[in-house]
């Protein structure tokens, strides 16, 4: 009898201490981001990186998706959320905190960037070469990308830089702002949720954003002009998908592996690509409803460019002003985006 409880009693101990490292194996990850769910980025890249880390870990990691602020705060607030712990993995628009990640800056600059999947691959490899120990020094970087071609999206037709004088334009970020108002618009910032309501209620007589969002935002039903730029791009926007660091090191060494496998170039290129890749059924919605689609020819996009070109001048002036080596980092963008369109 004394051995037969000895032995229950080591073998009840042995499970409970197994019961306990088998706990301390589970994590639960706490990803917050600004778009509803049923919106592109949230649906096609967010919910894939979800699944793909779930099944990778077998389980031990849960990721709990909350779209459009649900853990509070606004969109700008995201990065110190994830800094702080508020939420474990963050979705958000770099320029929703304007000036505190300049060199990002560099790929949003006007007709820089041409498709999303190479420059996305170049966003990646600049911000390992200058922005992990500075700018993103603060969290675990997962991703970085940029959408596909930004596009006016407004209540009269804008087709010369003229047409914009006096027009009230929502733009995303602290470049896209300073490049509109140098073309004569007078640009509105604000995070994208804020879009329908904004138009609707005339703060705004249009937007800049890219097709694929304008479905969950319904901005065909709010302005029937919306103006393309050909093969070139007026503008991308840079995002950050991130982690909080303290999570991330308090990983073991296997799970951290499966938040590593799926971060990095390939999955930025993944985000960016499939960002881009629904530009053309949101563009079709808008056609279906009888919009007014602007495609500007080729002597047309010339004219903006040029309008455009000292907005870039500016930026890198600025860049190296604050010592952040402008005129090397534009080059570099341009080299890499280059070098990837090629692959």
């Amino acid at each position: 009898m004394k051995i037969t409880r000895r032995t229950l009693v080591g073998a009840a101990l042995a499970l409970g201490l197994g019961s306990g490292a088998a706990s301390a194996q589970e994590v639960t990850l706490r990803m917050h981001q600004f778009l509803p769910l049923q919106a592109n980025v949230p649906t096609h890249v967010l919910e894939v990186w979800k699944q793909r880390v779930e099944e990778q870990s077998e389980g031990r990691i849960a990721v709990q998706h909350f779209p459009s602020m649900q853990l509070g705060g606004t969109p700008p607030q995201l990065v110190d959320q994830v800094i702080d712990g508020v939420a474990d993995v963050i979705w958000t628009v770099a320029g929703y905190t304007p000036g505190r990640f300049p060199r990002a800056e560099v790929f949003e600059l006007p007709f820089t960037v041409s498709d999303a999947e190479p420059a996305s691959r170049a966003y990646w490899t600049l911000a390992e070469e200058t922005m992990f120990d500075a700018d993103f020094k603060d969290f675990k970087v997962l991703a970085v990308w940029v959408h596909g071609p930004g596009v006016i999206h407004s209540k009269e037709p804008i087709v010369e830089v003229a047409d914009l004088n006096g027009v009230k334009l929502r733009a995303p970020t602290r470049t896209t702002n300073m490049m509109f108002e140098r073309l004569g618009a007078t640009p509105v910032g604000m995070p994208v949720p804020a879009i329908p309501e904004s138009l609707s209620k005339g703060v705004v007589d249009g937007a800049v954003i890219p097709w694929e969002v304008t479905s969950a935002l319904r901005i065909p039903e709010l302005v029937q002009n919306h103006t393309e730029f050909g093969p070139e791009m007026l503008y991308t926007t840079s995002f950050i998908f991130a982690m909080n660091r303290a999570k991330y090191d308090s990983l073991p060494d296997d799970l951290k592996k499966v938040i590593d496998d799926n971060s990095g170039i390939e999955f930025s290129a993944f985000a960016g690509k499939t960002m881009q890749s629904y530009d053309t059924p949101a563009r079709d919605a808008a056609v279906e409803a009888g919009n007014n689609i602007i495609t500007l020819d080729e002597a047309q996009v010339a004219a903006w460019k040029e309008a455009a070109a000292p907005t870039i001048d500016a930026w890198i002036e600025e860049m190296d002003g604050r010592d952040l080596d402008g005129t090397g980092l534009y080059d570099r963008a341009v080299s890499l985006i280059e070098e990837y369109s090629a692959e």
